[in-house]
């Protein structure tokens, strides 16, 4: 169902029919082409996103763009005559502040409220006051100097158009500003189910419950990445489904998967991966639920990344179904969310292939590990080749476009 918007861009009207749920950035890069909003964390941390909303600053990325009905968006394509932005360019440019640019048209409109708002503002204010816009490159001086000199320049030589802006603003109170109580970072924290009953572990080390367990709360929400995989085994369901559910065997077969302790409801582990530039190494727990009436299990977790500080959560279900005797189908459903620096890559769409591909060797390691019970496994499964699946993502790709392009 979509809902039809009206707005004005730019200072331009549009319409467009969109998703209850399609948040403001997503409206602005796709439905408007206006590429100059970038999305970084998508989860109001980064600022890279900010753009004006009826000339106050908003994130982009955690404003419905339902709820801009009506109302004026401006984004770092429309300032085009705005004295204070034309000013902060110069500024920009001559203070060198700005090397990749990515936070560049998020921290040029909080820089074009800073100067608004507050100004006699002080270095140690705008630092607090750019605090919410995060950049990698510069280290802020010559962002911060920037901003100071479009300060002192109109306070030397005040612009009856800089002014008018500055009307109607309520003071500030600067010592307000830099007493505001530093917002501590939360902590992951582990999920649990609060059904589930607790795992049993076995002198083989396999897992497995007394019971079945009552359905596990759904940690995801609709701005999650999904995926959906299946693949067939020839196996009999009751044979699969016992290997599916023995979480050290599992973790054998998916490249890079690791688990490091069972104990109670509560699974720890963690999962390394390497694609291309990409890095990552997640150490986590997650809570095991499971059905043994519908052959379908449930792992709900959270994780962080030791490498970025990134924040992973979601979940992962499996169910087996019977094809006859002697073949199964194996529905796998992943939906998970990224907070931190990983997130701008969380939707791509060649994560998502990259995902895929994991699935299919994971699939070829399951069929092995039934096949040969008797042996292990561990040092013979098939890995990722990093290099060779970034590349053979990126060849898949290209045949595509060629063969889109090639069709009357």
């Amino acid at each position: 169902m979509t809902n039809r918007l009206s707005l004005k861009i730019n200072d331009r009207q549009v319409v467009h029919e969109v998703f209850p749920r399609m948040h403001l950035g997503d409206f602005l890069r796709e439905k408007e082409n206006l590429t100059g909003t970038h999305l970084g964390c998508e989860h109001g941390v980064c600022g890279a996103c900010v753009v004006l909303l009826d000339g106050q600053p908003v994130r982009s990325c955690i404003t419905y763009a339902v709820a801009c009905e009506g109302r004026s968006v401006t984004t770092i394509e429309g300032y085009d005559g705005d004295p204070v932005m034309n000013r902060l360019r110069v500024a920009f440019s001559s203070h060198h502040a700005l090397q990749c640019g990515y936070c560049t048209p998020g921290m040029l409109a909080t820089a074009r409220d800073i100067v608004i708002r507050i100004p006699n503002a002080s270095e140690r204010i705008i630092r607090a006051e750019l605090s919410g816009n995060l950049c990698r490159c510069t280290g802020y001086v010559g962002i911060v100097e920037a901003i100071l000199s479009v300060l002192e320049e109109l306070r030397v030589k005040p612009d009856p158009s800089v002014e008018a802006l500055r009307q109607g603003r309520k003071p500030i109170d600067q010592s307000a500003i830099l007493d505001r109580p530093a917002v501590a970072e939360k902590v992951f924290q582990n999920f649990e189910a609060g059904n589930a009953q607790p795992l049993q572990v076995g002198a083989s080390g396999q897992t497995h419950k007394s019971t079945a367990l009552k359905s596990t709360p759904n940690l995801t929400n609709q701005n999650n990445t999904e995926i959906l995989e299946n693949f067939d085994v020839p196996f009999p369901v009751t044979r699969v489904w016992a290997f599916m559910i023995d979480l050290p065997a599992i973790a054998r077969c998916l490249p890079g998967a690791f688990i490091s302790s069972i104990e109670a409801e509560q699974v720890k582990g963690g999962l390394s991966l390497k694609f291309g530039p990409m890095q990552a190494a997640f150490d986590g727990t997650a809570t095991l639920s499971i059905d043994q009436n519908t052959h379908t299990a449930t792992l709900n977790g959270a994780g962080q990344d030791r490498l970025s500080n990134s924040r992973a959560t979601g979940n992962i279900s499996y169910r087996i179904e019977s094809l006859g005797d002697q073949r199964s189908r194996v529905h796998i459903t992943m939906s998970y969310g990224l907070q931190g620096p990983l997130a701008q890559f969380s939707r791509s769409g060649i994560v998502k292939d990259f995902v895929r591909r994991m699935m299919k060797i994971f699939a070829e390691n399951i069929e092995q590990s039934l096949t040969h019970p008797e042996i292990d496994l561990t040092n013979k499964r098939k890995n990722i080749r990093p290099i060779a699946l970034f590349f053979g993502i990126i060849w898949d790709r290209l045949l595509t476009l060629l063969s889109f392009k090639s069709k009357p």
